[in-house]
This record gives structure tokens, sequence and C-alpha cells, in this order.
């Protein structure tokens, strides 16, 4: 009820070509997350599917339907945005149900889906509420209830959590997961942050420059990269890149993940381990990441589970593990065995 088709889609801002010809498809029931830098193009390309921009060239498809000449009100999604876009002098209740009255809903239909959607966020004893006497949290709760009550065919959020301290990101997240497996609605996500990206997708899309650089699964993305790019920015801290040549290597450049390095101390006794220095040391309690300056390569990030002991300045040596290499060429392409 709620597959989207884009065939071909572009999007121009006068000589600027912001959106490069992506073609994409998210089956019914789907969580899809828009992932990559800043200026890559998925908000805009968000906004092409929600109605707020024309593509300039291309199709877009909601459940076989073509709506690039639809109002954003006529194709059946809601949208949550990160400014959670509430009307300051209604109620929670009103604020939820607005929508739902602007499209001719009946007062019995408005009530029922409002406190459906109330009792799924636990929002029952904020409905009296203005938005000024919630915390950010329960803001965007309301927000994501407002989008609930309208039941669309595409739920549409634009960096939902961006606005949110830590504590609350990880809350607000595992109550969006909870809400896709009850609802089993066809949800689109836009994020810059890859652990938002990694634990809520059903299929990540990686974006770089206004082209669609892979799509696929998140484990299927953290283990097997069809480039660099999508190997470097997947995963935090970020794939390691080794000069190729220096190891006597085949291809352009390595890569290797933080824990998938091994790190001693001392002389270094490994044939091929790479010398090092370290140069920062992050104690998180259930890992320590230790950063090592290690020419020609740069700085290479170690991660290590449980609590560790290194020094700064301390000389260390580095060994990958041969088995979890990745191999790239000169056009950052991944090279297979």
């Amino acid at each position: 009820m709620g597959a989207l088709t884009l065939s071909a889609v572009t999007k121009s801002f006068g000589p600027t070509e912001v959106i490069k010809g992506v073609d994409l498809t998210v089956e019914d029931g789907e969580f899809c997350v828009f992932v990559g830098p800043s200026g890559c193009g998925k908000s805009t390309l968000l906004r092409i599917i929600a109605g707020l921009e024309d593509a300039t060239a291309g199709e877009v498809r909601i459940d076989g339907r073509r709506v690039n000449a639809v109002p954003p009100a006529k194709r059946e999604i809601a949208m949550v945005f990160q400014s959670y876009a509430l009307y300051p002098h209604l109620s929670v209740r009103d604020n939820m149900g607005l929508g739902l009255k602007q499209a001719g809903a009946d007062a019995a239909t408005v009530r029922a889906r409002t406190a459906t959607a109330s009792a799924m966020l636990a929002l029952d004893p904020l409905l009296d509420r203005r938005p000024a006497e919630l915390s950010g949290g329960q803001r965007q709760r309301v927000a994501i209830g407002r989008a609930i009550v309208r039941t669309p065919k595409l739920f549409l959020f634009d960096e939902p959590l961006s606005n949110l301290d830590a504590a609350l990101r990880v809350a607000t997240r595992i109550e969006i997961a909870r809400l896709h497996r009850e609802l089993k609605a066809t949800m689109i996500y836009v994020t810059h942050d890859q652990v938002e990206a990694m634990t809520l997708a059903d299929r990540i899309v990686v974006l770089n420059a206004g082209r669609v650089e892979q799509v696929g699964a998140p484990m299927t993305l953290y283990n097997d990269p069809a480039n660099l790019f999508v190997a470097g920015f997947i995963g935090s801290p970020q794939m390691n890149v080794l000069a190729a040549a220096p190891l006597g290597a085949p291809g352009k450049t390595l890569g290797v993940r933080p824990e998938h390095l091994r790190i001693d101390h001392g002389a270094g006794t490994i044939p091929g381990a790479i010398p090092g220095t370290v140069s920062h040391v992050e104690h998180l309690g259930g890992e320590t990441n230790v950063y090592v300056r290690a020419e020609p390569h740069g700085l290479l990030a170690v991660r290590l589970f449980g609590e560790h002991r290194f020094r700064v300045d301390e000389t260390v040596f580095l060994t990958p593990d041969p088995a979890r290499v990745f191999h790239f060429d000169d056009a950052g392409l991944r090279l297979r065995p």
C-alpha cells in the first residue's frame, strides 16, 4: 500500500544539478534510510517524494500512481520534520488532530485516531498541554503522533532526532523502530548519522553528491561495501585507509575496520606489523578506541573491546587481519578476490 518508485529522478537549481538520475524502489512496509554527508542531496530527494520540490526530470510513483503533478496534500503521505512544526497556541490533542480535521474527517474519527496515536506514544497525560510546556522529546513524539493519525501510505522523516540530546535520541529511535513494527507502514528516513541508519533501516541508501553509491541491508554495507566512499562512511570509528604499496598488497588502497587491527605494545614480533605512535585514547567503558599516527598511512583507529591502557606517545605495532582487509582500485572501487 505504500511502495515507492523513483525513475531517473534529477533536480537542478539553475545550472547546479543536485540530484543526478536516481533510480530506487522502496517496497511496501519497508523502513528505508537515506544517509550521506551534508549536501549529498538526501533532504532534497525526500522533498521531491513529498511534493515540496518538483523533480526537474524523471518520475515519482507511489503505489504505482505517478505523482509528479500531485500536490503534497493529495499524495497520502505524512512528514515529520527536524523542527517539530507544532502550532504553539494549540494543545497536544489539537495539534495531533488538526491535519485530519483539515482533510474533512468527522469529529468521531479525529477523536478515535488521536486516542490511538496518543496511547501508542504514551502521550495521554500530555494531551491538554501546549508545546511550550513539553520537552524536546515530547514535542517530537507529538509530531510523530500527528503523522500517525493521518494513516498515510508513506511516512517521511527528515532528520527528526537532530534537536534531541544523546539519551533522548536513543529512546526516540527505539520508539520509531517499535512504531514501524506495529504499524507495518512504509517509512523513509533521512539522516546524516550512520548509527541511526544502521540501527533503524531494513535497507540503507547511501548518497554522495546527488548519486546513489550503494543500496543494501545495514550489515551488507558494513561487510560488503561497493566502494571506498561507502566503506568509509558506514562505521564508527570509520574504516582505516592504508597505502597498499608500502605493504606489498594489490590495489591502490587497503581498507580495514578498527576492530580488525591488532595492536601490540613494544617491539612487535609479528612480520609486517605497522609501527606507529599513540596519538589519543578514548576510554568508553565497554570499549577502548586507540588512535595511532602511522606514516605514511596517517591516523589509524583501533577498536578494542573492554578497558585497555595505552599511553600517548607510546610506540605500538599494528597488524591487520588479512582475512578482513578490503582492496580498492585507483577509482575507489572494490577489488574482489
